[in-house]
Order: C-alpha cells, then structure tokens, then sequence
C-alpha cells in the first residue's frame, strides 16, 4: 500500500517515519509542508528531507508563505490541501502522527467551542493514523530508546493558538481522566456508526443523491447528511455553501467545496467526488 506520510520534523511524525520504515509492505513517500510562519521554518523541510533520503524514501516539499499572522485554521487547510493533492496523483492514502492526546485536546477544543455530538468523535476521517492508541510520553519514550532526532517548532510554547492553550490545561487531567475522554470518544465513534447506516438507508450509498431532496430538507438534517457524503472533510461554512449550491447551480455546471470535494450537477441529481 502507497501512504503519503506528512512529516513535519517533530517528534511525532519522525517516531511514526522510524515505525513505517520497518514495515516492508508499505511504499512511503515523505510529505512536508513548510507554511512560512516561522523565520526558521526552512530548516525543517532541510531536515525532514535528510531523514527520507536516510530511510531511503520519496520526499515532496510544498512552501507557502503563510506569514506570522496565519491562523492555525489556515495552515492545517494549506497543509491538508497539498497532502491530499500529492495523495490523489499517487493513489495513496494520508498518514499521519495525531496521537492520543491530540485526540483529548481535539475532544476539549471542540467542547469549548460548544460542539454537536460530532465533535466529540473527533480524527475519524480517511486519514490514516497508526498512533491514536499512544500518548505523548510514550512516543517521546519511543524516541529517546531509538536515539531519534527531532526538532521542536517554536509555535508550539506560543499562546496566540488556542491549541497550545488548551494543551496546558488537557497536561493537566489525569491518565484516568484522558481514559474517559478517549473513551467518550469511542462512544461516539460508534454512534457515528450507527447514524451513518441509517443516513445510507435514507439517501442511498452515492455518488448520486437528489438535489430535491437536500433543497426540501430542513438545514440541520442537511448538514449531517452532507458531513456523511463528504467524509467530514467540509468545515460547517463550506457545507452550507455546498448546500446552496445544491439548491442554486446550473445543469452542467461544477462546484469545488474545497478539502479536494467536487461537486458537478444536472438537474435533477448532484455527484460528489472526492479527490484523495
């Protein structure tokens, strides 16, 4: 199987190039997004390239100059983007290093925000994620026994990004209380399940669903029915403009949501495709 691996030089992503590179079945390409945020952000794609080339893998490089002031919003949007788009011209499938406790301050941020149900079942998408059954420590742990390398992104001590906010307070809980969040996770996983099946039962498996009925549909049952066709890669602004593209556009014509979620219409039905 052919993985594109985002690496981006910390400790998470280069324990997770260590472990994929004993697994002899798996075709890696090193994937490393440099968003232009930090002065130094150069040094890591230096870096990650030099770790591909020792394991003797694929690398890709994209730069973008985000600039200091990016939003954390905007650079995972970025990064997404030239994952997927390497991702869909090798028909390879997204890996990367979200662990444990990225699942608990996901669950957390979320909850903050004040969330639906969804967001409690968090990092459950067609990205493939061999660490969410790790915590940090056992991943540092991992790397310190192996004598990895890896470089620290100054953003991370940085208070402007409510992740690393919510990080100094989720350092906080206790093994016990991380347990219950993960496990509140996997409730909700499985409920998603559950609903999943029945959204099938109600408007088909796809490509093609009616446009007649999204545009009759109430907004809410909407919005969950086109979180399940597009894989939940759609933020809740981008669905609703998918929605009335639905209701609004021209026979023939094609619609890019974004997250690689491409839409084209005739006039009775809409196709998603989903680029990798």
């Amino acid at each position: 199987m052919k993985y594109v691996l985002a690496v981006s030089g910390g400790v998470d992503s280069v324990v997770l190039l260590h472990m994929m590179s004993k697994v002899e079945e798996a075709d890696i390409v090193v994937a490393h997004f440099d968003h232009g945020i930090r002065d130094d952000s150069s040094d890591d794609a230096v870096f990650v390239g030099e770790l591909a080339k020792k394991y003797g893998f694929e690398f890709v490089v994209k730069r973008e100059e985000l600039g200091k002031s990016a939003s954390e919003e905007l650079a995972r949007d970025r990064r997404y983007a030239f994952l997927r788009d390497e991702a869909g011209r090798r028909e390879a499938k997204i890996m990367t290093a979200h662990h444990a406790d990225d699942a608990v301050e996901t669950v957390a941020i979320n909850s903050k925000r004040g969330t639906g149900w969804r967001g409690l079942a968090v990092l459950d998408s067609d990205v493939i994620r061999p660490l969410l059954s790790m915590s940090k420590e056992h991943i540092i742990d991992y790397a310190k026994a192996n004598n990895l390398d890896w470089h620290e992104d100054s953003t991370n001590s940085s208070d402007k990004y409510l992740r690393n906010r919510v990080r100094q307070e989720t350092k906080k809980l206790s093994d016990d209380d991380k347990l219950q969040v993960l496990a509140l996770r996997a409730d909700q996983l499985r409920l998603k399940s559950e609903i999943d099946k029945e959204v099938i039962d109600l408007i088909g498996s796809g490509p093609n669903y009616s446009r007649y009925f999204f545009t009759h549909a109430n907004h809410s049952t909407a919005i969950e029915l086109m979180r399940y066709i597009c894989k939940a890669r759609l933020t809740r602004p981008q669905m609703d403009r998918a929605l009335l593209a639905i209701k609004t556009n021209k026979a023939g014509s094609i619609y890019q949501a974004g997250q690689g979620v491409e839409f084209s219409f005739n006039a009775r039905n809409f196709t998603v495709k989903l680029i990798k």
